[in-house]
């Protein structure tokens, strides 16, 4: 993998992949477009609410990255940006259409199943079955130059197993948090008692134990 990504710059780039895709007539897209983009309430995963001094900051690590251009039209009054991350002339990454839509959209929302990508990246791109999704992930999977998509482990109550794109590192597989929780045959080890408790509940035990000696005598007395 050559290109790596944090996680805002993964949703610019998806962004403007997005777009570019879907509304040509309105690409490349200003700041205020892209800010709007990233902070999209549909067809995003996680949500997120960045300023546009924010977004205008990863912009311009994705410029010294080569990922990003600023391309102004004629009589343009503000700069408008295109990505350089695939499928340019300026690109390392060359996809087919539907390899394309997949990573755009597991960009966008996170890991997901070949259904849930076929519903998704249909917008993008013509996919017509599921098989066409299976196909194009274990392309991208078993890519020459390093993989680009990680098959996750199947998450309990799910039928198919989720895939992750790995721009931006490999995905733990939920399985591993779960593996590392106790379970109900390995009971927790004890939470360490307080030494202020401790001492307190000696000082109890001493006092009863003074009270106990102090009634014998009363009644021996008596």
């Amino acid at each position: 993998m050559i290109i790596v990504l944090s996680a805002h710059e993964a949703r610019i780039l998806a962004c403007l992949v997005e777009k570019q895709i879907t509304t040509p007539e309105q690409y490349p897209l200003s700041l205020n477009a892209i800010t709007n983009a990233c902070n999209q309430k549909s067809n995003r995963d996680p949500m997120l609410d960045l300023s546009e001094n924010e977004v205008q900051a990863v912009i311009d690590t994705l410029s010294r990255k080569h990922l990003v251009l600023e391309r102004s039209g004629f009589g343009s009054r503000v700069p408008k940006y295109q990505q350089r991350f695939c499928n340019t002339e300026f690109s390392v990454l060359q996809f087919s259409a539907q390899e394309r839509a997949i990573i755009c959209e597991l960009m966008l929302r996170g890991p997901q199943t070949p259904g849930e990508l076929r519903t998704r990246a249909a917008r993008m791109a013509e996919i017509t079955d599921v098989t066409q999704v299976e196909a194009a992930l274990e392309a991208l999977r078993t890519r020459e130059s390093g993989p680009m998509v990680q098959k996750l482990a199947r998450e309990p109550g799910r039928r198919d197993s989720r895939y992750a794109h790995l721009f931006s590192g490999p995905v733990a597989d939920i399985t591993e948090s779960i593996s590392n929780e106790p379970s109900a045959a390995t009971p927790a080890a004890p939470e360490p008692v307080d030494s202020a408790v401790l001492e307190r509940l000696a000082r109890l035990e001493q006092d009863v134990r003074a009270l106990r000696e102090e009634l014998v005598r009363l009644k021996s007395g008596a």
